[in-house]
């Protein structure tokens, strides 16, 4: 197996997702640090479980289970999340990447007569989506860049579930290999994440004992 270095995600998510550690300068660069003032910020904490395509059916693959945290800010019809992955099983061998990795999604909304598409700069790769008026279920697809063509995937497909009044998030990662049109499944990875927001607290929250 060659490297499989987008569990993720997811990410979409995405997915749906992920990608190994290098030089490439994972989030884009910026004279001005993030602030919480201009954007809906949120932070996504949750985990996924990994499985891969065998003989017909997905069959679960504990050791490259995952862990994360997403901030993701919202600006207007613009997001840009970044996801910090962790895999903790003594198990894992590494063909995905090192245990732990950051990864960027951009992802640019529009309205093309009733749809909601976007479209998806991430430092995986590019592609396309399409999401409901409230941001509740989305899907978006995009290329793998810099992978071999002999790998057994170049795409990766993230589906979402955001279920804000019950603050979980749902996430299907699909990764699989596109040719003429064609899906040949390889892995995925569901996740699921609480949603964190700013808050004011009365107190200490812990105390040591």
């Amino acid at each position: 197996m060659k490297k499989i270095s987008i569990y993720l995600v997811v990410a979409i998510s995405t997915f749906l997702g992920s990608c190994s550690t290098s030089n490439k300068i994972i989030v884009p660069t910026n004279n001005t640090l993030p602030t919480i003032e201009n954007n809906y910020s949120i932070v996504w904490v949750g985990s996924g479980e990994a499985y891969v395509f065998k003989a017909g059916k997905y069959v679960r693959n504990e050791s490259n289970d995952y862990s994360f945290e997403v901030v993701q800010r919202r600006y207007a019809n613009r997001w840009k999340s970044i996801k910090n992955m962790h895999r903790i099983h003594p198990d894992y061998d590494g063909k995905a990447g090192e245990r732990e990795q950051t990864m960027f999604f951009g992802i640019d909304f529009s309205k093309e007569d009733e749809k909601i598409i976007s479209k998806i700069n991430s430092s995986l790769g590019n592609g396309t989506g399409i999401s409901d008026n409230e941001f509740r279920e989305q899907v978006i697809q995009f290329s793998i860049d810099d992978i071999s063509s002999f790998a057994p995937y170049n795409t990766m497909r993230i589906t979402q579930h955001y279920k804000y009044e019950e603050g979980i998030l749902l996430e299907t990662v699909e990764l699989f290999k596109l040719s003429n049109d064609k899906e040949t499944p390889f892995a995925k990875i569901e996740e699921r994440a609480v949603i964190f927001r700013p808050v004011t607290l009365e107190n200490a929250p812990t105390k040591f004992k």
